[in-house]
């Protein structure tokens, strides 16, 4: 497996030279929005330790990433009036991973609508604020 590249885009974001719609963040995690979501809300949860993904990470922060998407799913069936979420998370290119620090996608999902295709959609700022917003706002709630 290769090493962690300290340069990757997630890595970027958690330095603030990259800008995310960041919807939720503590002291080991960051919650922000994807660029090119695969429905409304679209959200990526990351480590904010160095972790190429799931085979390197310390456990302690796959724990605490986990919960994070918890809360971050519960905020999205609020948000969105969802009927369901769907987690992903890849693992090397074999895997189906593209940006190597690990990352759980939490996605909202309505019953009978289709997920985009990946990497098909690119939403506009506008949208993005506007997802981030309600679930920011449903975050307050729960």
């Amino acid at each position: 497996m290769t090493a962690y590249d300290p340069n990757n885009i997630f890595a970027k974001i958690l330095r603030g030279e990259l800008p995310a719609h960041r919807v939720y963040e503590d002291d080991r995690a960051l919650a922000f929005l994807d660029i090119m979501p695969r429905a409304a809300g679209h959200t990526l949860v990351i480590p904010k330790n160095p972790a190429r993904n799931l085979l390197d990470v310390d456990p302690a922060d796959l724990g605490h990433v986990a919960t994070v998407a918890q809360r971050i799913a519960r905020a999205q069936m609020k948000a969105f009036a969802a009927d369901g979420i769907t987690l992903q998370q890849f693992n090397e290119t074999a895997g189906g991973q593209v940006v190597f620090h690990l990352h759980v996608h939490v996605i909202p999902r309505h019953d009978g609508v289709a997920l985009r295709p990946p990497a098909t959609y690119k939403a506009s700022q506008d949208e993005l604020a506007a997802a981030a917003d309600k679930i920011r706002d449903a975050l307050k709630n729960l």
